[in-house]
């Protein structure tokens, strides 16, 4: 099942980040390009920590 990110498509441009979770693997895609990478779920947990930390912000 594909979930859609929260602050997606903010300007209004039709961008959306779409997520789907198995037990071992994250899948994550542009909703205009359907192509999905997998992630495993440690490397979905680290980056979702980063974002948290705000490790990945711009300055």
């Amino acid at each position: 099942m594909w979930r859609k990110s929260s602050r997606s498509n903010n300007g209004g441009n039709g961008s959306c980040v779409e997520i789907a979770l198995t037990g071992s693997v994250a899948r994550v895609r542009d909703s205009k390009n359907q192509t999905s990478p997998e992630v495993t779920a440690p490397h979905w947990a680290a980056f979702i920590s980063a974002v948290k930390r705000g490790d990945l912000e711009e300055n």
